[in-house]
């Protein structure tokens, strides 16, 4: 199983998805981490500086998601700090489980509360219309 965690540092989850700089992939085997890898996040918007402000989502553009998906294909589940309803669909749709999580956590002990079943669950997905 991998586990894709967003992250800003490449150590701690990033409190947004899509303004995230890398994901950890953590591969886990019968519960456990046995590997870890660092993919530079150049899928979303924000990533590559098409985003200028807080709210800039470019309205009358709607963006696809469909590059993240494909760079997270292998990925079961995806957890952040944050995340918009659509992007949470879109993963969803692709057999990926998004969870918002404690943004304040090392990467690596939330994938391990969450192999373990015990990740509480921070809140839900960003809904306000930009």
């Amino acid at each position: 199983m991998k586990v894709a965690v967003a992250s800003t540092d490449g150590a701690a989850v990033s409190p947004h998805f899509g303004r995230s700089r890398c994901f950890i992939v953590f591969e886990a085997v019968d519960g456990r981490i046995v590997g870890r890898e660092v993919r530079d996040n150049t899928y979303t918007a924000h990533a590559r500086g098409e985003c200028h402000g807080e709210g800039d989502h470019h309205h009358d553009q709607p963006h696809s998601h469909a590059e993240i998906i494909g760079a997270l294909r292998d990925c079961q589940a995806v957890l952040c700090g944050g995340m918009g309803w659509r992007a949470a669909e879109e993963l969803k749709a692709n057999g990926i489980r998004p969870l918002v999580v404690d943004a304040a956590r090392p990467a690596e002990e939330v994938v391990k509360d969450f192999l373990a079943g015990t990740l509480p669950a921070r809140g839900s997905f960003c809904r306000c219309e930009h």
